[in-house]
């Protein structure tokens, strides 16, 4: 398989089943949260809703790109990975799978709603702190600034969630007579009225369906991750695509980076600017000298210099006007979208595989966290307006977190978003302090938590496998 000798070949096998279980975890452990309002509505039954919400996210990992799983990949140094002996690649991939699956297993079993995301990000951290200090003598292989807009975005997520879900709370209240069904507890013995069971179906179906296009992208990344360390004669770039037309795709842009006045740059577009032209100098340089025919290592430089291009031109563009015209944004932005699919891509077998992991373990251990999301919040039952509230508003946060590429925890969004509409229901006093405490203290631990264990998890495996 892919050229690989029989040893290597089993820890890739471990690598991907460790992926699988990962995203599996995660099915369970983050999509309770979607089921729970339908489910303590008394909308669905727990074996429909699962059902409903498993089929949603598979759907959501299929069809949502992978914008997310490209900001993954973009963590973790992959081309100074990929350089190392393979015990030390898969050193550095197990030690953030086995700390991320760790956590998440240990919060689920207690059932403490907890962000794989803020799992995943912070044992990426410490996987790759560890490494790069094992390689290098220093931290300087970890991406600080991705991994802050990541962790800003994971952050800012829950305060969203809680502040637009009271006021949204607060408008129905408003708008809508305090006597209407919608604001009743429900009735454990019968569903709610068809107009109300329609719009939590739907809510818990647009959660399902954003939390697989997010969260299930994360573990299209970690695939890609371990496809491009094992394999990057096959992986580190689109083998569907005709590598010929990289360059016709590179010079142009190579030509105007040479004409620009740095003088008009500002220091931060000058840092982006020498390296947008050292990446398409070196570009233009292995292309022309190789053109399809590129070694396994000489596919990973492409790849990482491919991405670096992007991303430092995305920042030159801020110049407008005073460097670039409109007509040389336009050029430029026609011919990194044509670039694009050279390095942002996925197996479409990648994709099948997380879609199913997500799809299946959402079907399996989603009691636990249900339990805390639906009735461990507030001290009052879930109602109908609560539970709409809490998850338009987290369907709504997590589309959007998607389309501008940030992973964001599902978890938070929600739990968030539901102690907003119990405080706007009766105020601070409706909520119980002993669940919100749990949710709070993983919230704060699980970044330091997952960073030290990767870190450690790393020394150890590398013993045995180098």
């Amino acid at each position: 398989m892919f050229g690989l000798e029989s040893g290597i070949l089993v820890l890739f096998l471990v690598c991907i089943a460790a992926i699988f279980v990962f995203e599996f975890i995660n099915g369970f452990h983050d999509t309770a949260n979607a089921v729970a309002t339908v489910i303590y509505t008394n909308t669905l039954k727990p074996q429909y809703a699962v059902v409903l919400s498993g089929t949603l996210n598979f759907l959501g990992v299929m069809l949502g790109g992978v914008g997310v799983a490209m900001g993954i990949v973009e963590l973790m140094p992959i081309d100074v990975i990929a350089s190392q002996d393979i015990g030390v690649s898969v050193s550095i991939i197990l030690s953030v799978l086995i700390a991320a699956i760790a956590w998440n297993l240990g919060t689920w079993y207690y059932g403490i709603p907890c962000s794989s995301s803020h799992t995943l990000v912070g044992s990426i951290i410490g996987g790759v702190m560890a490494f790069s200090i094992d390689v290098a003598g220093n931290s300087n292989s970890v991406p600080w600034t991705k991994a802050k807009d990541i962790g800003f975005s994971l952050l800012l997520s829950p305060l969203i969630g809680f502040s637009i879900a009271f006021l949204l709370m607060l408008l129905m209240k408003k708008l809508v007579s305090k006597s209407s069904v919608i604001f009743d507890k429900p009735d454990p013995l019968s569903p709610p009225p068809f107009w109300i069971r329609l719009i939590l179906i739907l809510t818990c179906s647009g959660v399902s369906y954003a939390h697989g296009s997010n969260d299930g992208q994360k573990g299209v990344g970690l695939t890609l991750l371990a496809l491009i360390c094992f394999a990057p004669g096959y992986f580190a770039l689109n083998q569907e695509k005709d590598l010929t037309q990289i360059l016709p795709h590179v010079q142009p842009i190579e030509m105007r980076l040479q004409s620009v006045d740095v003088r008009k740059l500002g220091e931060g577009q000058l840092e982006s600017y020498f390296s947008a032209s050292h990446a398409a100098q070196e570009l233009d340089s292995m292309l022309k000298n190789n053109s399809v025919i590129l070694k396994s290592e000489q596919k990973t430089y492409v790849r990482t210099h491919l991405a670096k291009m992007d991303k430092s031109m995305k920042k030159l563009m801020e110049a407008y006007p005073a460097v670039f015209s409109k007509d040389e944004i336009t050029e430029y932005k026609t011919h990194i979208k044509e670039l694009k699919p050279y390095f942002e891509y996925a197996p479409k077998w990648v994709v099948l595989m997380i879609s199913l992991a997500l799809g299946i373990g959402t079907m399996i251990g989603w009691k636990r966290i249900v339990v805390t999301i639906g009735s461990k919040i507030g001290k009052d039952h879930l109602t109908y307006a609560q539970g709409a509230s809490s998850e338009l508003v987290a369907a709504s946060t997590i589309g959007l977190s998607t389309l501008f590429k940030l992973p964001v925890s599902t978890t938070h969004i929600l739990s968030s978003g539901i102690a907003g509409t119990m405080v706007a229901s009766k105020g601070l006093k409706n909520l119980q302090k002993k669940t919100l405490k749990n949710i709070a203290l993983a919230w704060i631990l699980t970044l330091p938590v997952c960073v030290a264990l990767a870190f450690a998890l790393y020394h150890v495996l590398k013993l045995f496998l180098t």
